[in-house]
């Protein structure tokens, strides 16, 4: 005799107990499980390995357990994975690894999906300047710098110059906000004859800082062709240290902190520096440096040509909260960086991804949207790209090589007798400095000013009392 619907739904019932145990069967405690149990379920369940280790599951209790549980893989593991903010990422057939839920890192179809959306919204020159508009006055807003607090208007600390072969060095501290500094370096051509171009270098999030080999290297060898370059350290970063602690980068109010430091930079080259042609000001950074590049350029209309390094992508979003942390990305209904870097158009730009982050697939989607915007100007070949597959995340020697071609392209530079190798410059010529020597208020802040803000709490407390007076 052939079992009833009911008792074949009773017999289902009880095999499915029996093969996950009591434990996930009690209502009373909405049928928590631990995460661990259900992760184990799930490799046997679809045959694949979940690679973890101990304190990413320890202790963690999952409400409704195997109800989470679907027939695909990826819905079970997002099921599981959410409430716990965690992510189960492919690394390769069968493989999974955990994460915490990187916010910042979207999947790549998804966030093509959302940039052809942000496409529509516009479709000839006309259209897209007037959504340009709409996102500048946004993003102002969105970083709390509309309007822009007073400078202190105090005069810039610098120091004594140091001579190379072939250009120069000196440290620089701009106060940007009352008992606030920005530091960086000034590296100068030895020679020069009328006005000359400048190149902005923000750091990235790399270890060294600006004080790295790499960083003075592509400085050093931006002067040797006839330019300025400043570097200068992101908030919280390299010198910045001094007042602050290693955590506050990471704090939401960085993103404004570094782009108003970038904007007091601007402010300086165009007032205290007559020798430089204000035609010609770059900005160049790589990665957390690359996406301050990218908003610089989309802010402000001095800038003249721009090159993010190994940053610009629209499925990432920025890791840092110095790249993410005030919500520039919500603005006038949505957007993200590759559209930020379509605000630079129509001035020259430069973009350089690799292989092995999130600007692998540059060329695919991304790159073309740019040419596209850069062709309601009838100027498509003024940005361009250059991809290196077989390279990492850095500003390696290939990355400076693409730029110094940029620059020398863009900026007419004058490379005669400064020393090439192959037919680039030969950055052996660079002096790499210790870094006491790159700093201007030396060993452990002995020439700090007296007014310098000391401590996170003291810098809001300032910031928000600047905002009630801007906006009573």
């Amino acid at each position: 005799m052939k079992p009833t619907w009911t008792k074949r739904w009773c017999l289902i019932v009880l095999g499915a107990c029996l093969s996950i145990g009591t434990s996930a069967q009690n209502s009373d405690d909405l049928y928590r499980v631990p995460l661990e149990e259900i992760l184990k379920r799930i490799e046997d369940k679809f045959g694949i390995e979940i690679r973890h280790n101990e304190k990413q599951v320890a202790g963690k209790m999952l409400t409704y357990g195997y109800w989470r549980l679907r027939e695909d893989v990826e819905s079970s593991l997002d099921n599981v994975l959410a409430p716990f903010d965690m992510v189960a990422v492919k690394e390769r057939e069968s493989t999974y690894k955990l994460k915490d839920f990187e916010y910042h890192r979207w999947p790549m179809a998804e966030a093509w999906k959302r940039l052809h959306r942000i496409a529509s919204q516009y479709d000839d020159r006309s259209s897209w300047e007037h959504r340009k508009d709409t996102l500048r006055k946004a993003l102002w807003e969105a970083l709390q710098l509309h309007p822009l607090p007073l400078s202190p208007g105090t005069s810039p600390i610098t120091t004594p110059r140091r001579y190379m072969k072939g250009y120069t060095v000196e440290n620089i501290a701009i106060e940007i906000l009352p008992g606030l500094y920005v530091n960086g370096s000034i590296y100068r051509p030895s020679e020069s004859v009328g006005k000359i171009p400048l190149v902005l270098s923000p750091d990235g999030h790399w270890a060294g800082h600006r004080y790295r080999e790499d960083a003075q290297l592509r400085c050093g060898s931006i002067a040797r062709m006839g330019a300025i370059a400043i570097s200068y350290d992101l908030f919280a970063w390299g010198e910045s240290l001094l007042q602050f602690k290693p955590e506050d980068h990471r704090r939401s109010l960085a993103h404004t902190l570094q782009t108003l430091a970038g904007i007091r930079m601007l402010d300086y080259v165009f007032n205290n520096l007559p020798e430089v042609d204000t035609s010609r000001i770059g900005i160049s950074g790589g990665s957390g440096g690359g996406s301050h590049t990218t908003l610089m350029t989309a802010l402000d209309d001095r800038i003249t040509l721009c090159a993010p390094v190994v940053s610009l992508s629209s499925y990432h979003f920025g890791g840092c909260p110095c790249e993410s942390g005030m919500p520039i990305h919500f603005v006038a209904g949505g957007t993200n960086n590759v559209e930020l870097a379509a605000m630079a158009a129509p001035r020259p730009q430069l973009l350089v991804s690799d292989g092995a982050d999130w600007t692998a697939q540059m060329g695919m989607h991304d790159y073309p949207y740019l040419q596209k915007i850069y062709g309601y100007y009838q100027l498509p070949l003024l940005v361009e790209h250059v991809h290196l597959p077989d390279e990492g995340h850095d500003f390696g020697i290939s990355k400076r090589r693409a730029l110094y071609a940029f620059l020398v392209k863009h900026f007419q530079l004058d490379t005669d007798g400064i020393g090439f190798r192959d037919g680039w410059p030969d950055e052996a010529e660079i002096t790499i400095e210790p870094e006491e020597a790159l700093r201007v208020f030396g060993d452990e802040g002995a020439q700090l000013p007296s007014n310098a803000i000391m401590g996170f709490e003291q810098l809001e407390n300032l910031f928000t009392e600047l905002r009630k007076n801007i906006n009573p």
